[in-house]
Order: structure tokens, then sequence, then C-alpha cells
């Protein structure tokens, strides 16, 4: 048996999904995420998922892998000891940030985070200009100097930013050979992990690059100590934030790359599946255990980004566009200020919720669905879990006295509270993009998403709801399917002219070849190489730009790069200016490498039935609800109220909805009663 196995490590559940690369079945396991070691979770979870499959785990023969322990170690600060390296009088360059403020009515402005501290950012006498010519040049012997008084103070990582490192990162090679002379010291430097204008993205994505370096070597080390003591040999690769995955080496030299490793998988699987149904508009909600990720799918096409941000420190990067509240089944729900307040700390896997019976004291979003009858206790997990009711009701309890509810009107609260921040998120996720919900249908998945999907869709104005097959464990059947990528740069201000078509044709045979010869070092075929040529666009003058494609790059056709951005500038910002001066600030490669690609064998609709049992669910008061097994729903709709239950998921229908089966097993929830 030829098995390729996807696994999507979260902060509550580790997902697995393991593919017969030969007849297109697939099989999926869901197991509680070992925050002490993830890896030991993850072995868990291909066993788990191999023994479903009736083979052994060394049968698999390629493991695709996303986590978040990037993020998690960023978010949690679990983080070694780093310093920064930067041009003299540019210190504090992370402390000043942007002149922006979130909140402009404030009083104080927000507090700025920053993972280094004034101490251990030091200045280096060096000077390159912005054309690339060096004014003042360095001396590597000042820079031994100094990465040895780090070591001495217990710095493990260095982060050197440079100026204008991305025209000329001579300076910033010759620290970083000095650095990587002296033991116990990490590099990280600019101009490899993100060679673009702006220096404060550019810092702060290189800091968190050096922080999350010795992080993730030493979780790549365990893991492949556990693959390979449970006699797994099959080649592993790692699942970035722009979708593609990389080699493990590749990730240990960028591991700032991983920060949204798990939902990119989501977001894959979301535009793969509104492919296939023909649906050009679909925003992806994924709810976990811990957070709600939310991605969108736009004309057919997966929206990604030349930059993110996490706890509030930009990622000068490309990835999935995705946005993330902390509104899971394990967030905790309080009093706060006499009102119901819900996440964004979360139970995790350990203690969990009340209701796991592992020590768990706080209520939360699965207590309160537990408490209200949609979920079986019995059934939890596949049966893997018995989940008890009166622990739960215990901790709603506790939330209820203060504010004179009923044990129902609380638990019924905390869902309404964390659907409100689920529709907040959508609906900005969409309007930032001029995009009306009613357009879009929702794909809901995550362990979660069932429960709540409908209620948010209703707040949102959108009539269809998509429940894909195996929704609980859809991020890692995304990454079933991805490919090698691989990201490129080349930062330079050109006004877009016919002068300009000679720099730009050489900029673009640069970065090609880059790109080419990455991929024949992946052993990449010529055949399964794709380059696409992407530049950062914005009227002269303006601040921020738009990445736009480009495919008529290889003839340097400039009338089709300024009208396709015209037209994002249009769609985007509701006006655009054919009058103006186009600049461009950067040009990006986009390198894949196509990996063989599996063939999924998509069940046809099931035949149907008729739900055969049902239980007391309270929906403004406690009513007998009928219980559908997912195999129960065919082409013909069933009609809501109905709870419909799967391995790893429950599905809640409420009254004045509808769902049928689509081929391939994933099916569509629709409005009735609007």
């Amino acid at each position: 048996m030829s098995l390729r196995a996807a696994v999507d490590i979260g902060g509550t559940f580790t997902d697995v999904q393991v593919l017969n690369t030969d007849t297109g079945q697939i099989w999926d396991f869901k197991t509680p995420t070992t925050p002490e070691d993830p890896s030991k979770g993850l072995i868990v979870g291909l066993s788990g998922a191999a023994q479903r499959a009736g083979a052994l785990v060394g049968d698999i023969g390629l493991i695709l892998h996303g986590s978040t322990i990037a993020t998690n170690a960023v978010l949690e600060r679990r983080l070694p000891k780093g310093a920064l390296l930067t041009t003299a009088g540019f210190e504090d360059v992370l402390e000043i940030g942007r002149h922006m403020r979130r909140d402009v009515y404030a009083l104080r402005a927000e507090p700025r985070t920053v993972l280094i501290p004034a101490e251990r950012r030091i200045g280096i006498k060096e000077r390159i200009r912005a054309d690339g010519t060096v004014e003042t040049s360095i001396d590597p012997e000042e820079v031994t100097r100094i990465g040895q008084r780090l070591v001495d103070e217990g710095v493990a990582t260095v982060a050197i930013m440079f100026l204008h490192a991305y025209r000329n990162p001579s300076h910033e090679i010759a620290a970083a050979e000095a650095l990587t002379k002296i033991s116990g010291l990490t590099v990280a430097t600019s101009f490899e992990t993100s060679p673009e204008m702006r220096e404060f993205e550019r810092a702060s994505t290189t800091v968190l690059n050096a922080l999350l370096k010795p992080v993730i070597y030493d979780y790549l080390a365990q893991v492949e100590s556990r693959l390979s003591d449970a006699g797994i040999t099959a080649p592993l690769f790692l699942v970035q934030s722009n979708g593609g995955v990389a080699t493990p080496a590749e990730t240990a030299r960028l591991p700032v790359r991983l920060l949204l490793s798990g939902p990119s998988g989501g977001a894959m699987a979301v535009a793969e599946i509104a492919r296939r149904h023909a649906l050009p508009n679909v925003v992806g909600v994924d709810m976990g255990g811990t957070s709600t990720d939310v991605s969108v799918v736009n004309n057919g096409t997966v929206e990604e980004t030349a930059a993110g941000e996490i706890d509030g420190l930009p990622v000068r990067l490309p990835m999935i566009e995705i946005r993330t509240i902390g509104a899971g089944g394990g967030s905790i729900a309080r009093v706060e200020d006499g009102a119901l307040r819900v996440g964004p700390h979360s139970a995790g896997s350990r203690p969990g919720p009340a209701c796991y019976q592992r020590g768990g004291t706080k209520p939360t979003v699965t207590d309160a669905n537990l408490a209200l009858g949609r979920i079986d206790p019995a059934g939890f997990l596949g049966g893997q879990m018995q989940l008890g009711t009166r622990e739960a009701g215990a901790v709603i309890s506790a939330v209820a006295d203060p504010l004179a509810l009923t044990h129902e009107q609380t638990a019924g609260g905390i869902v309404a509270v964390a659907n409100a921040a689920m529709a907040a998120a959508v609906r900005l996720s969409l309007f930032e993009k001029g995009a009306d919900p009613s357009d879009f249908t929702l794909a809901s998945f995550g362990g979660a998403g069932g429960l709540h999907a409908c209620e948010i869709a209703e707040q949102l104005d959108i009539r269809g709801v998509l429940f894909p097959a195996t929704a609980s464990t859809l991020s890692a059947r995304g990454m079933l399917g991805t490919d090698l990528r691989h990201d490129l740069s080349e930062a330079q201000l050109i006004i877009l002219s016919p002068e300009a078509a000679p720099v730009l044709t050489e900029m673009i045979e640069r970065l090609t070849a880059q790109a080419d010869s990455l991929l024949a070092g992946d052993s990449i075929e010529p055949k399964d190489r794709i380059i696409e040529i992407l530049a950062d666009l914005r009227y002269r003058g303006q601040a921020f730009e738009i990445t736009t494609p480009w495919p008529g790059a290889e003839s340097t056709d400039l009338n089709a790069l300024t009208d396709e951005f015209h037209s994002l500038h249009q769609q985007r910002y509701a006006h655009a200016d054919p009058t103006q001066s186009v600049e461009l600030v950067a040009l990006r490669a986009r390198a894949t490498g196509r990996m063989p690609r599996p063939v999924e064998n998509h069940a046809e609709t099931p035949a149907g039935g008729l739900p055969s049992t049902s239980r007391a669910v309270w929906q403004d008061g406690w009513a007998d609800t009928a219980i559908a097994q997912r195999a129960d729903i065919g082409a013909a709709p069933l009609q809501g109220p109905l709870l419909i239950q799967e391995d790893y998921a429950v599905l809640w229908l409420p009254g004045g909805w509808a769902i049928h089966a689509l081929p391939g097993g994933d099916l569509m929830a629709e409005r009735t009663n609007a």
C-alpha cells in the first residue's frame, strides 16, 4: 500500500489524514495534542491513521507536516535569548515602529511589542547607501568582539539587519561569517529572511526568524528521532505560510515561514473544494479548539498577502491571508465588568474544557455546547473520549450565578458571544476587500465549526454553508496536495515607463535564474517547475502597495501590468487613476515545484435516509431534535432543526435551514426562511 500522510498539529488536537495514492481513498484520525512534546502526538496520530487504513506506519511513503509550533512559541514567548545587530543609529527601530495607532481616540498609545530589549540591540559602525554603494565599511573584528560578549551573556541567537542590505548584502554577509565562527550562536540575516524595503518590518521579520531558529531546529530533531524510532523512513516536508511545502533544511534556515503553517492547509483545501463545486466566492471558517481562522477564496483564487502580522509583530513575507481570533471550542468564558466574555484565552488540550475531565475548572464553548445538548457525551472523538456533563454544568453554573441567568441561558449566551466574534472576523475579512458577505458561501471546518456555522451565516446574511467531507481534519487534507514553493523578491524603486524596461528585464532574469536553481536543487524536473512574476505597485506618492500578477513578464509588457494594477486598485479601494504614474517597489518570483499529484477517490452522492434517533436539544427551550448520521444525508434535502453526527465533528442545522449532499461527500446547507 502506497500512503501519503498529512499532519496538522494544533493547540488542542493533532489531525492526520492518510491517502492511498493507488486508490485515492482517504482515512482521517484525531488525537489530543501533547504540548510538552508535540512530536509524541504526531507519532500517535500517524499510527492511528495508518491503523484505520489497515496499514503499518512503515507503509507511509511521504509526510507533509503543518503545525502551530512556531506560532505558539511566539505567542507564549517560549523563545531563546536573542540580540539584534543593526546599523549604528537604528537600534530603536523595533521600538519606534510605525507612527500608527490602532485606537486613534485613546489617551495613551498602545504598548509596543518588542522581543529584544534595548540592551541587546547593538549598533555597528557601517553604512550602505540606498543605491547599494558603500559609505562606511564594516569591521568584522568589531562584530567578533560583540559576538563573543553576547555569548558570555547567554545569548543564543542573533538577528542582523543593516540599512539597505536588500540592495547590497555584503556587510550582512561579513557580519554573519564573523558570528558563525563563534560556538553557540545562531544567526539570521535580513537579506536572506526578507530582502525588502522598510527597516521596521524587515527588522521584525528577521528577529522572529532568528528567535525561531533554535526552537524549530530542536523540534525537527525530535521529530526525526521519533520517526526513526517508529520505523518511519518517509521523506518529511513542512507546510509554509504561503501554502507550499519546504524541506527540513530549508525550514531550519527560514522557520519564520511556518507562522501560519497549519491554517494555510485549510485555506488550500477550501480553494480546491470551491473549484470542484464551481463556487467562485467562498469564505473558509476553521474553528478548532483554540482559535478560529478565516480565509477567503475570491473568484476561485485563495487570497494571499505580501505581509502579515502575529501578536502585533509585522512579518514581511508572502503568505496566505488569514485572520485569526481567539474563539475556539476551548475558549474560556468569564464575567468581566458585569458582561459575559468569551476568549481569547483557551483551555487548550490540557487541562482542556471541564467536560474533558482532565482538571479543567473554567467554562468553555465546548462545555456550553454539551450543556445545550448539541454534543453526544459518549460519541466525542468517535467514542475515544467520554465527556462529563456534570462537570460542564458545574462550571457554567459558576458563571450563571453572577449574571442572574439560568444554566441554559448562560450556555446559550456563551455560544452567542463566540458566534458574534467569528461573524465579526468574517465581516472584516470581506469588507476590507470591498466584498459583500451575501455574495459568498461559508465553508465550515475544524472540529468545532459545524456547531456554529449556520448561526454565523445568519448574522452575515449568507444563504449557503458548505460542510466538507472530513471537515474536522480538513487542514490536513489541504496539505495532501501541496507543492514545493519558494518566494523570492528584489526591491528597487522604479517608475513604470518604457525606459524602465531594460532594468526590469535584468531583474526578471535574475529572479528567474535563482528560482530555477532552487527548484533544481529540490530535484524538481524542468517540466514540473512553474515560475510566476509579480510586482508590488503603487501610485507615486502612496505609502503601501498592491502585489500584482504579471503574466506578460517575459515580454516586459508594462501596459498589461499597469492595467491589472488599476483594476485591482479599483476593486480594493473603489477608485483608480490611469493618468497617474505607477511605481514599482519590489519584483517577486513565485517558484513552484509540482510534486506527484495524488488522485482522490471522491465517493458518489449517498442515497441518504431518514434520521432514526433523537434527543433533547435547547432551542429557547428543550425540544426533541432528530439526529442523523452523515451517511443519512443524500441528494434529497433534510430540514432543520437537525443534528448530524460523524466521527470527529457534529453539525448543527437550526430551523429554517435544509441540507443535502453534493458529489464527493460534501454537504450543502441552505437557508429556507429568508
